[in-house]
């Protein structure tokens, strides 16, 4: 498996920082007021304990957005760089810089060059910005000028007026950066107008822009808390895939305030997108959390099995399609280079 949309600098903190109940601003706001004061070494434990998890659940491959609030570089990146390696052999990392649009408005040049240096994708999140698009343009003039990756949380809640995918979509086509650009959440595709929405997934699909859907999170952010939700969060993702979108499904946060439960087990996470998505049949959608984010990573191994690829597989104790979903299905023997590896990691 690869997870295309984590946040490592954040897991496991839910406890000191506090849940937010599903509302997403006091969830930034909790996690700002706490940022400064996280040492490298509590950093590094945390990212390590996620990263154990991910490995022995059979994940082979990461994409981590660090929260980037200020052009210096955050205390998370030597920590993430120093992960790289000493997991290279095992799951390989990429990261993201994850700035507010409007804050990154005043910096971007700073962060982007930064981002070039260490190897990084750049990021932004993007949601009902004014000026929206004299601000992404200025982004994706930085991405070419440094050829980077771009990657967005973009219009991560329920207002159907919210369009930066829209404009990415246009954005990626105009600077001709296609098949470089991931956009996650896209919540308000999923309560526009299915016109509108049929039209913004053909400009991504022209754009080749890569969709992510985050079930954990989304469902927890999403929608009211003074009742039972009626809104489940999740982009279009059948829509997506009709229009010929590259789709995945990730895990994004665990433990902390947008999301306090969840593992890196993606394929929990998997289980939980085919019912809320209505995804079947089951089996057609298992490249969402496989091939696709792995193709969207540019990883050298696209993670189909073929002769001369690396011998690194799941083998699900599942018997049919439909117990794939069940607890005893999920259980699973996770092969690394031919071996398997023990429920704690060790081979």
């Amino acid at each position: 498996m690869v997870d295309l949309h984590v946040h490592l600098d954040k897991n496991y903190t839910v406890d000191e920082v506090g849940a937010a109940h599903g509302d997403l601003s006091v969830a930034i706001e909790r996690m700002a007021a706490k940022r400064a004061g996280w040492t490298a070494e509590a950093l590094h434990a945390r990212m390590t304990r996620g990263l154990e998890d991910a490995w022995r659940c059979g994940t082979r491959a990461l994409r981590t957005h660090l929260d980037w609030p200020d052009a210096p570089a955050p205390k998370s990146l030597p920590v993430l760089l120093a992960l790289r390696e000493q997991w290279r052999n095992r799951i390989e990392l990429q990261f993201v810089s994850l700035t507010a649009l409007d804050r990154l408005d005043g910096h971007a040049g700073a962060v982007a060059s930064a981002v070039a240096h260490a190897g990084g994708i750049l990021g932004a999140f993007v949601y009902r910005n004014a000026n929206l698009q004299a601000k992404l343009q200025r982004v994706f003039e930085l991405a070419v000028a440094h050829d980077l990756d771009l990657d967005f949380h973009v219009d991560e809640g329920l207002d159907p007026t919210a369009t930066g995918l829209r404009c990415i979509a246009d954005l990626t086509t105009r600077h001709r950066w296609q098949h470089r650009v991931t956009c996650g959440h896209a919540c308000s595709l999923s309560v526009q107008p299915a016109a509108e929405a049929a039209e913004t997934l053909r400009r991504c699909a022209s754009a080749g822009i890569h969709l992510v859907a985050l079930p954990n999170t989304n469902l927890y952010l999403q929608g009211a808390w003074d009742g039972t939700p009626l809104e489940r969060g999740i982009t279009r993702l059948r829509e997506a895939a009709a229009a010929g979108v590259q789709t995945s499904i990730a895990t994004d946060n665990v433990g902390d305030s947008f999301y306090p439960y969840g593992s890196y087990d993606l394929f929990e996470t998997f289980g939980l997108g085919v019912q809320m998505a209505h995804l079947a049949p089951v089996g057609a959608w298992l490249p969402a959390v496989t091939v696709q984010p792995a193709r969207a990573m540019r990883l050298a191994w696209d993670g189909l099995i073929r002769i001369g690829c690396p011998a690194d597989l799941i083998v699900l104790d599942a018997r049919t399609e439909h117990e794939m979903l069940t607890p005893r299905g999920r259980q699973r023997t996770v092969f690394r280079n031919g071996t398997p590896i023990a429920r704690d990691g060790t081979r």
